[in-house]
């Protein structure tokens, strides 16, 4: 089994500043895909940023330019960097990890960018 815990989320003004955090641990294989998703009230949940374990990473057009996704192999972890915060970007953002097929996730953090 694989368990996520997230942190980082909170209450930011526009233009601000967040980092999100996820730690992975349990039964984790060599390849996978760890992932940041965000689910706005009332919409679906959609993928914000990717990283692959052999480097690759693709972000959501709407975040381009100001979400920064890395990750560290030996912890298990992956990081998101929000720059540039717009109130558009609020939502609950939860962090995936895909290995063999299968989906896990955290039990998410709430990002509000508010004046």
């Amino acid at each position: 089994q694989v368990r996520l815990v997230e942190s980082g989320g909170g209450l930011v003004q526009p233009g601000g500043s967040l980092r999100l955090s996820c730690a992975a641990s349990g039964s984790i294989f060599m390849s996978n895909t760890m992932s940041w998703f965000r689910q706005a009230p009332g919409k679906q949940r959609e993928l914000v940023a990717a990283a692959s374990s052999i480097g690759t990473t693709n972000y959501a057009d709407s975040v381009k330019g100001r979400f920064i996704i890395s990750r560290d192999a030996a912890q298990n972890t992956v990081y998101l960097q929000m720059n540039s915060l717009k109130p558009e970007d609020t939502g609950v953002y939860y962090c995936n990890l895909n290995q063999l097929r299968r989906d896990f996730w955290g039990q998410g953090t709430q990002v509000t960018v508010s004046p």
